[in-house]
This record gives structure tokens, sequence and C-alpha cells, in this order.
């Protein structure tokens, strides 16, 4: 049977129609709305089904920011948790000399050595 219907079926592989309707098939369901509706009520209609699109697109993306901004403030939280302080942990690491090693004169606490004494070693 399906020899019969080769020249009238898209040439689309069975099961995957995900290209754009062609021109054809636009007027055809058009006209086949007119006939079963009539010229009074497709108007209407096409009112309804206008409004019920665009109320599906502004939900779709009410829900797309919603979840985009649960993603965002969950990453903020993780980064938070992850990375440390590292402030604190240097401060922790650092190592203030309490006094200058021998031999060496800290600054403004002494005055420089004299030029002819010898120092220690």
């Amino acid at each position: 049977m399906s020899g019969m219907l080769d020249g009238f079926l898209p040439s689309a592989p069975r099961g995957i129609y995900d290209a754009a309707m062609s021109f054809g098939e636009t007027i055809f369901l058009f006209l086949l709305a007119l006939v079963v509706f009539g010229p009074k009520k497709l108007p209407e209609i096409g009112r309804q089904i206008g409004k019920l699109m665009a109320e599906f697109k502004r939900a779709s993306n009410e829900f797309r920011s919603q979840v985009e901004s649960e993603i965002s403030q969950l990453e903020v939280k993780e980064n938070r948790a992850v990375k440390p302080d590292w402030s604190k942990a240097l401060q922790d690491r650092l190592m203030v000399p309490t006094k200058p090693p021998e031999g060496v004169v800290a600054i403004g606490s002494a005055e420089p050595p004299e030029a002819g004494k010898a120092h220690d070693v």
C-alpha cells in the first residue's frame, strides 16, 4: 500500500517529522479549518489560539528564568563552600619574626653601624 501513496506522502523518514510545514500543507490545513468551522468562527478561533500560544510562551520563559536563577544561586553557594577564606589561612601561616636575626639592623630601630667597626658574623 505504501507504493500507492509514495507521491502523496512527505519523503521524511517514518516516525520523524521535525521539518517545517510546506506552503501547500499550510493552505490545505487552512481550507480544512475553513470548511469545518466556517468563515464566522475561524477568526475567533485564530485569536484564541494566538492568545494561548502567547500565554504558553510567557509561562515557559518565566519557568526558564526561575530555573536559571535557582541554578545560579546554587552555584554561588557551592563556590562559597568550596573556596576557603584565603585571608584567614594566610594570617594563620604568616610568621612574623619577633626580633631581627643577629647582625641585621631592623629598620628604624637602631642606627647603622659605624664605618670602621667590625661586625660580628
